[in-house]
């Protein structure tokens, strides 16, 4: 009679194949080509909706950045001064941009994120061509708000979106590909701008049907801002609202509501880490706006370069070094992630503002232009990180009910220090302690610095906060 072990050695050698082999799995089936086709058409479809998010992105920078490359003409035609100026540019812009921004969150995390953002830019592209029909400094500053408003609905439903499609480890590349936007959108409204401008230079007004006479200045609003209106259709016939992912579950066993109360709770529980994010990636975006806001006036008043010159050249930088800068940082993120930091974009925001700060104040500060414009090139890379390290942090941390009104209030924090009250101390420092309009430079500089230091010390101490939440949700690496 024979054992078990004997059983096994002869049923294995009367067997023609042995039964460990498989020649079939050697091949690939019907269902493994199924399967990799629906990826690669999921990963595609992924992508899209990050395109078409970038682009509306760059729609927004082209309309709300146009009008710091027309300063000179708006001043004179409504008779501003350089506070009133900064007040169109940041605070009328900020106000509703900011403080919209929450209900409107707290909306896309309930409703369709998708028809919110569609929504969103169809209002914020309307309101832009509306600046064009303004007359005054009243009638500027309500358009403006308008465009505020209606761009506070785009980045916080697009955050909560974009987390839901992405695993962790592909989080900063996409956020890397959508903050891009905010570049290419600027870079295009200096180079459409000067384009425009350079066209029109010889010609004083134009005359419209129905609307009647108005400036070249004004016509450049009508033109950037109604193509959004064909994007937001494009948005609602071709993306889908993704099923929702990491919700957060209660004590109780039922999920906690998307509510603003618990959006606070969440907060208030984290204290320590938000204030960091918020406050730090804040000072860090104010640097960001102070080049873009006040940059081109600094070259038109010191260095003698005309609105279409400054705009092709700054155009042409921001498109260069902010987008390589927005990519950069992405994948830096991605690169801290896959080895474990769970501090991985906060970690980058702090790098990021560190390597700024030299470059930023700096180039003001010499007089060779082209040392000057070497040294904004490097300036513009760097000042390009908090965009993705900031949201990065945040949906990496906040469950998904929560996302969109977390984002929020880190944009109505950071809009109000960084382009509220930012771009208006540039102008103050200009008009009420030089008393001179060519020293924007040197306000420039003081601004940086000040912010730089306290961004890079509040980013420094939010890592380690930061990593110890991780460690509270049960969501840290380490």
């Amino acid at each position: 009679m024979m054992n078990d072990k004997s059983l096994d050695i002869e049923t294995a050698e009367g067997n023609a194949q042995p039964p460990h082999l498989n020649f079939e799995s050697s091949f690939p089936s019907e269902n493994t080509q199924v399967q990799t086709n629906t990826s690669e058409q999921r990963s595609a479809y992924q992508w899209y909706v990050v395109i078409i998010c970038m682009v509306a992105y760059i729609l927004s920078f082209v309309d709300r950045q146009i009008l710091s490359l027309m300063i000179e003409p708006i001043k004179q035609d409504l008779m501003l001064s350089d506070t009133q100026f900064s007040l169109l540019q940041g605070l009328a812009f900020s106000l509703f941009y900011a403080f919209m921004g929450v209900p409107i969150a707290a909306l896309a995390d309930k409703k369709s994120r998708i028809k919110i953002i569609s929504a969103g830019i169809a209002f914020w592209s309307l309101a832009t061509a509306a600046c064009g029909l303004s007359k005054n400094f009243i009638q500027m500053f309500l358009a403006r708000l308008g465009v505020g408003a209606g761009e506070a609905a785009l980045s916080p439903a697009f955050y909560s979106i974009v987390a839901d499609l992405f695993p962790k480890d592909k989080l900063g590349r996409a956020l890397g590909v959508y903050a891009i936007g905010a570049f290419i959108g600027s870079g295009l409204a200096f180079l459409i701008g000067g384009y425009v401008i350079g066209l029109l230079k010889d010609v004083n007004f134009v005359v419209l049907p129905v609307i009647g006479e108005i400036k070249t200045w004004q016509l450049t609003f009508m033109i950037v801002g109604l193509p959004g209106v064909l994007l937001a259709l494009l948005m609602i016939l071709t993306v889908r609202e993704p099923e929702r992912k990491g919700l957060k579950v209660g004590e109780d066993g039922q999920i906690v509501k998307a509510s603003f109360k618990n959006s606070v709770a969440f907060i208030k529980t984290h204290k320590k880490t938000f204030f960091c994010h918020f406050i730090g990636f804040s000072f860090y975006t104010m640097m960001l706006y102070s080049l873009l806001g006040w940059a081109p006036a600094f070259y038109m008043r010191n260095h003698g370069l005309d609105a279409s010159q400054t705009g092709y050249i700054l155009g042409i930088i921001i498109l260069v070094a902010n987008t390589a800068g927005a990519l950069f940082c992405g994948w830096l993120i991605d690169f801290f992630s896959k080895r474990g930091y769970s501090d991985a974009a906060i970690r980058t925001g702090m790098i990021g503002c560190a390597a700024l700060i030299i470059p930023s104040v700096l180039f003001t500060q010499v007089e060779n232009m082209q040392l000057s414009f070497a040294l904004i090139f490097v300036a513009m890379f760097f000042s390009t990180f908090p965009i993705p390290a900031s949201a990065a942090a945040t949906q990496m941390l906040t469950p998904n009910q929560l996302r969109a009104q977390v984002s929020a209030k880190f944009l109505l924090t950071s809009n109000l220090i960084a382009l509220g009250i930012g771009t208006t101390a540039v102008a103050l420092i200009t008009d009420k302690y030089f008393e001179n309009t060519v020293m924007v430079g040197n306000s420039i500089s003081i601004v940086n610095a000040i912010a730089g230091v306290l961004g890079v010390f509040l980013l420094y101490k939010g890592c380690q906060y930061y990593r110890d939440s991780m460690k509270t949700e049960n969501l840290s690496k380490s």
